[in-house]
């Protein structure tokens, strides 16, 4: 593609003319965030998701593998401790042997210490598997979006997928990094304690194992509020992202009217929102914590108090039951401690399945592959037709209406009309970023749905009204239209398109870095990189959107002189705003209403005298005003 950026946002008044009224932010772009939170989504399935996050987890087989036994270890250590001073009480403490009660200290030092190097250990592996995990889905998430067809992009606000890229995968990395070896030790040492409290003995087992079916409830009671709220807290924080990334790009319009304070009112509202949801969801996960509290303490007082009774009666002895209520503690203390983190768990499963919507939206095109049978064009002659081709953005509201056209190769069709005519959308349809409703449209003979849009795409070369940059050199920018073209290629590109002149007169010259969308050059400077940008890419079928509408006219002279060495040998679409740069057009289109209500050279539509006639004296009498 000839320039970065989408076609389709050239069509904002094509597709806001066809479609319901759309809240609009401060900086003039489509919030839909902020439309559609007014319900809150809940988790879809919470089991298909954790699956899925295993299916990344489990690429990691080894470091798995090796957090298990370091776990198993350090946990082994943990109910070591326990055992040991219980023995120290009943064999050296009441008799009196301060030899053995000496070692036996040693050794409790001795399996504390192997326990703390292995929970290093253990740390430092999984760090290194979450990063690694995360890493994939964030490499998967990302290059899935990028197949993704544009009215998926028409639909979500960028700070909404920002948001999902790095909030909802942060979180993700947050509890792999915690949860996971958490899990395990939890598991290990609740299992292992009961084991442990069986062999010293079965009453005041059974009575431990009462804390089970109580934290259950208390914790199941909870969830079920607490879902909700994380992932409510999550799209609220998308819609306050996505504000916030239209409000400062769109700075100057708010500035011009003077919409500060209604931007300050806005995104109050929206951040109280977001308070509000996240305190709800941080208070009812706040409450697991106290509760398990309260149920450990109850049963750690009744099993002390069963305990000292059985002491008393000569059933057991001291020792046993200092060693019990350890192991009471450490039975108990896991099933807190992931109640503790219950929020985290939470979040991150919203996080992950927000994650995952996006990554079942079905993909535009399979990289590398076509689908359903299309075939690659290699070669393009340039006949373009259009045989009654209709489409909609909604479907309520035709755009187009039985619209026909045929360019033969290397003519220049230009595309004239008022805002919402329909001219943006012929070119998102002939580039296949939308899809008609019905009709045909043809390439070289080859209707265009049989045609891998890979290979379609790449015989085609857009420059915008709106010229697109990226963070990144003047070199780097013109060389997007084709990666592998030599330094002098690009150079060579810059100066047809009069671009080598401004260039070399900055301090960098082509290695000059560009702020964002290339803020720090002019928009006719812009707009003359992306037509080297575009004669670089070598398109079989140009198309030129409005490219000269918002600079003066010198600047308009060296891109129409640019255009023109453009434009020699290839078919090219021209939709113009100024009629006075399309008068040596072969055919001149004139859409009205989504139909094409005249067609002609720039004299024979002059001679009919009709809505051609009346558009072109209309823009000559302002000219000369």
């Amino acid at each position: 593609m000839a320039n970065g950026k989408s076609a389709a946002g050239s069509a904002a008044h094509e597709r806001q003319a066809a479609a319901p009224p759309i809240m609009m932010g401060p900086g003039g772009g489509m919030g839909p965030g902020r439309g559609m939170m007014g319900k809150v989504s809940k988790a879809k399935n919470t089991k298909a998701t954790l699956y899925r996050l295993w299916q990344y987890l489990r690429r990691q087989r080894a470091s798995l593998i090796t957090v298990v036994l370091l776990t198993a270890l350090s946990t082994l250590s943990t109910l070591l401790g326990p055992y040991l001073i219980g023995v120290s009480i009943d064999r050296y403490i009441i008799p009196g042997d301060y030899s053995g009660l000496l070692w036996l200290c040693i050794a409790l030092l001795a399996v504390y210490v192997i326990g703390a190097a292995m929970s290093w250990i253990q740390a430092y592996v999984i760090t290194g598997l979450t990063q690694r995990t995360v890493f994939d889905l964030r490499h998967d998430l990302f290059e899935h979006l990028q197949k993704l067809p544009l009215p998926y992009f028409d639909s979500k606000t960028h700070g909404e997928l920002m948001s999902r890229t790095t909030n909802d995968i942060e979180n993700v990395t947050n509890t792999l990094n915690q949860s996971v070896t958490q899990l395990l030790t939890s598991v290990l040492t609740v299992v292992g304690a009961i084991v442990m409290m069986l062999s010293l003995n079965l009453w005041l087992t059974l009575l431990s194992l009462l804390i089970i079916p109580a934290a259950m409830g208390v914790t199941g009671q909870i969830a079920k509020r607490t879902r909700k709220f994380f992932s409510a807290q999550q799209q609220s924080l998308g819609e306050l992202n996505g504000f916030i990334e239209e409000t400062i790009a769109g700075q100057k319009v708010v500035k011009s009217f003077h919409r500060e304070d209604k931007a300050i009112e806005e995104f109050h509202t929206i951040n109280r929102k977001l308070r509000d949801v996240g305190n709800k969801a941080q208070i009812f996960s706040g409450m697991i914590g106290p509760a398990m509290n309260v149920i450990n303490h109850t049963s750690y007082a009744l099993i002390a108090a069963a305990g000292g009774w059985m002491a008393l009666q000569g059933l057991t002895t001291v020792g046993v039951i200092v060693a019990f209520l350890n192991y009471s503690k450490q039975f108990g203390r896991p099933i807190n401690e992931l109640a503790n983190q219950f929020n985290m768990i939470q979040s991150a499963i919203a996080g992950a399945e927000r994650v995952f919507e996006v990554m079942d939206v079905k993909p535009e095109y399979t990289s590398g592959a076509s689908e359903d049978g299309e075939r690659e064009l290699r070669q393009m002659r340039g006949e373009v037709v259009f045989d009654s081709v209709s489409f909609s953005y909604n479907k309520s509201t035709p755009t187009l209406k039985n619209v026909s056209l045929a360019a033969k190769p290397g003519e220049t069709i230009a595309l004239v009309g008022p805002t919402g005519a329909g001219k943006t959308t012929i070119v998102n349809l002939l580039t296949r970023f939308y899809d008609i409703d019905s009709g045909v449209i043809a390439i070289d003979g080859a209707d265009i749905r049989t045609l891998e849009k890979t290979s379609l795409r790449r015989q085609l070369g857009i420059v915008l009204q709106d010229a697109y940059l990226f963070s990144d050199t003047i070199r780097e920018n013109i060389r997007y239209g084709r990666l592998d073209a030599t330094d002098e290629e690009v150079e060579a590109a810059a100066k047809l398109a009069n671009a080598d002149g401004f260039i070399r007169k900055l301090p960098q010259g082509y290695d000059a870095q560009l702020t964002a969308e290339g803020g720090n050059l002019s928009q006719g400077q812009r707009q003359l990189l992306t037509i080297a940008r575009a004669i670089l890419a070598d398109p079989a079928i140009l198309i030129l959107d409005e490219a000269t509408s918002s600079v003066d006219t010198r600047t308009e002279m060296h891109i129409q002189e640019a255009m023109t060495k453009l434009m020699q040998g290839r078919t090219s679409f021209v939709i113009a705003h100024r009629l006075s740069t399309i008068r040596e057009a072969d055919q001149i289109l004139v859409l009205n209403g989504g139909e094409i209500i005249e067609r002609g050279s720039h004299q024979e539509l002059l001679a009919a005298r009709g809505f051609y006639h009346n558009l072109y004296t209309s823009q000559f009498n302002r000219a000369a005003v």
